[in-house]
């Protein structure tokens, strides 16, 4: 595992634990993995980050880098003969935006360089795929993973949602509610990650739920109901939030309205991940799992740095559920 301690990074590691693999992490220490995981200390963004991968071999690597793609590329090359499969966990963000729903592996991806810095998110993870390809060729394993929620999460989204209804009270609800939602959980995306090394995958899997495997209502709902708490949905249509300058995405989390970034997120084509044995958890077990984390560590999800925060502001909630309420 280059990273194995965090979010997506710890899913694996944990998965592949209960299958009885050996497994090293190469890390930076900030975090410790798990107990039983032989640690590799490292920063591959510093000059001889990387020294700590210079001996050894293993069956697979997975990578979780979202940054410059040359750091993927580094990694991959100093590991292409001492490793027999190069996973990279990718992004349905490669792309092109817009895409139409329906569209699979097969659809217009945007343009990439292994060898670039720091670039824009979407052009750093086809980079990343580029560059496990140049060094593993059809030894690589592409996942585009699209919305992760789930255990460890530590971008902040389903953690935002479920400490505001458990705060209670009048909660701005974004519709339509009935509007389709698709994600992965982070344990099934493990689960199939390491089946895929099992059985000798390579190229590119969507990794995502059906489009409509849950809805906006059914999410929230299961929210308020898995907190216990006595907050109250107030559903809103799109148009008087957006009016209103509340961000779909980053002021509440998990939304978008529909049309062309609502399609291109929640409308995407899995077939091939599906006949692949990909299977989805019900999202009341995906929203009772993370409440439950969220307990074991206190209530405070644990966010990454490079990210923005999210979630909207009491203050605005309030200012909006009043104007609405009085119109």
């Amino acid at each position: 595992m280059l990273g194995g301690t965090e979010f997506v990074g710890r899913a694996i590691t944990d998965d592949a634990l209960a299958r009885g693999w050996e497994v090293t992490a190469f890390h930076r220490g900030r975090h410790e993995p798990p107990e039983g995981v032989g640690s590799l200390h490292g920063d591959r963004t510093e000059d001889d980050g990387l020294k700590a991968l210079a001996e050894g071999e293993w069956d697979a690597v997975v990578d979780t880098w979202s940054g410059a793609p040359s750091a993927v590329r580094d990694a991959a090359r100093m590991l292409s003969r001492r490793v027999g499969r190069y996973v990279y966990i990718s992004s349905r963000s490669v792309y092109r935006f817009p895409t139409p729903p329906g569209l699979d592996e097969g659809a217009p991806v945007v343009d990439g360089s292994p060898d670039d810095g720091d670039v824009e998110y979407a052009e750093a993870k086809r980079g990343g795929e580029l560059a496990a390809i140049d060094a593993f060729g059809d030894r690589a394993l592409l996942v585009r993973a699209g919305l992760i929620i789930g255990p460890y999460e530590n971008i902040g989204r389903l953690p935002w949602w479920l400490t505001r209804m458990a705060r209670g009270g009048r909660v701005l609800a974004p519709g339509p509610r009935d509007l389709g939602l698709q994600y992965i959980d982070v344990r099934d995306l493990a689960v199939w990650t390491l089946d895929a090394i099992e059985n000798g995958l390579g190229g590119p899997y969507n990794l995502v739920s059906p489009p409509g495997f849950t809805t906006t209502g059914e999410l929230l709902e299961t929210c308020v109901r898995v907190t216990g708490s006595d907050a109250e949905l107030v559903w809103s249509d799109p148009a008087p939030l957006l009016a209103a300058g509340i961000e779909p995405w980053m002021d509440l989390p998990l939304w978008l309205p529909p049309g062309e970034t609502y399609d291109s997120l929640h409308r995407g084509d899995v077939t091939k991940a599906l006949n692949t044995g990909l299977r989805c958890r019900p999202v009341e077990e995906t929203v009772a799992d993370t409440w439950a984390w969220l307990h074991r560590i206190g209530g405070q999800a644990p966010l990454r740095p490079d990210r923005p925060g999210v979630g909207l502001s009491p203050e605005k909630e309030a200012e909006f559920l009043s104007q609405a309420e009085s119109t």
